[in-house]
């Protein structure tokens, strides 16, 4: 039998079939289990993994650093000061270098042709640690936690509050839809979906029974939700539009009010970090200074409550980037599903 995953990148949702990105959902799950018991599996003994980074990130460079460490690689860190993509060297030129010394790839930067061409070129799997485009390692993370919650996806409905058309809400409309989940985007209509996002989710959830929703009426987004789920209202390299976003998006914001629109008890709110709840931040200290706004995309009253599962959700950011990596590198025999 043909192993599936062997040899593959991951670089977006849409390259793997529902029943692939499940398997890869409950191996983390297994992982997970596996390291809370103290069991050893060190399945990429003597591996070495390049970690690129564009873009600065706690989570994912931790969770790669640890998951890496935890499957007996070895990581090695090459920061924005340390690689010239595009720069000095092309990136085709610098995926063939990587290639020859390490057995893996992570990226986290700006454009997804680059992670997709450092796939093309280096003749090792690359893992896409986020991208303009798409988020596919977060969203293993975030369907592990929902299904943790509530014992499956299928027939769920989480719903998307703020910037509709940014990477993580391409990447959960996708990833949920293809596992039927039913998926709202509850945006402004200047930050809606992008058509061609929308139709493939839409395409998706004909297959799997969801339906998708994109509306700037709260009513209609979040009555009967599951999950309630934001991201910060300015994404990193768009640090001048704070003013445009704060803005547009407040009626956007996730509080008690949105969330007792939902009626439903059993809700829980996710957030892939960081979050602007106070003012605790320099952004967030900036932002209530010249606009009064002292929480932004989520209110601290609901980051803190019984709702909130995003700890839980950054935690398993390490246990599924580890099983996307021992999956696609490892010498285990996981047979096509």
């Amino acid at each position: 039998m043909t192993q599936v995953f062997q040899g593959r990148s991951f670089l977006a949702e849409k390259d793997f079939t529902r029943q692939e990105f499940e398997y890869l959902i409950d191996f983390a799950a297994h992982l997970k289990d596996l390291k809370k018991r103290g069991v050893p599996h060190h399945y990429l003994e003597g591996k070495n993994i390049a970690l690129l980074f564009e873009k600065t990130s706690t989570r994912t460079r931790a969770a790669f650093t640890t998951a890496a460490i935890d499957l007996g690689a070895h990581p090695e860190y090459l920061g924005a000061n340390d690689i010239q993509l595009g720069k000095k060297e092309s990136t085709e030129d610098t995926a063939k270098v990587l290639g020859r010394m390490f057995d893996g790839i992570e990226f986290r930067g700006f454009s997804q042709d680059m992670v997709e061409e450092l796939a093309e070129f280096s003749g090792v799997p690359v893992w896409n640690g986020l991208t303009d485009a798409w988020h596919p390692t977060q969203m293993l993370a975030d369907y592990l936690t929902v299904k943790e919650n509530f014992g499956k996806l299928e027939g769920l409905t989480l719903v998307y509050c703020g910037d509709g058309r940014n990477n993580v809400a391409n990447s959960l409309l996708v990833a949920g839809t293809l596992m039927g989940v039913n998926v709202h985007i509850f945006s402004p209509k200047e930050l809606f979906p992008a058509e061609d996002i929308v139709k493939l989710a839409e395409g998706y959830a004909k297959e799997s029974g969801a339906h998708v929703l994109v509306t700037d009426n709260a009513d209609k987004a979040v009555k009967g939700a599951d999950v309630l789920y934001t991201d910060v209202w300015v994404s990193m390299g768009e640090e001048d539009k704070f003013k445009e976003r704060v803005e547009m998006l407040k009626p956007y914001q996730v509080n008690m009010e949105l969330i007792k629109k939902a009626e439903n008890e059993d809700l829980i709110f996710l957030h892939c970090l960081p979050a602007f709840h106070d003012t605790n931040t320099v952004y967030g200290k900036d932002v209530a200074e010249k606009f009064g706004v002292e929480e932004m995309e989520v209110t601290d009253e609901v980051f803190r409550s019984k709702y909130a599962r995003h700890f839980d959700q950054a935690e398993n950011r390490m246990h599924t980037i580890k099983a996307v990596m021992a999956a696609t590198l490892g010498n285990l025999f996981i047979p096509k599903v």
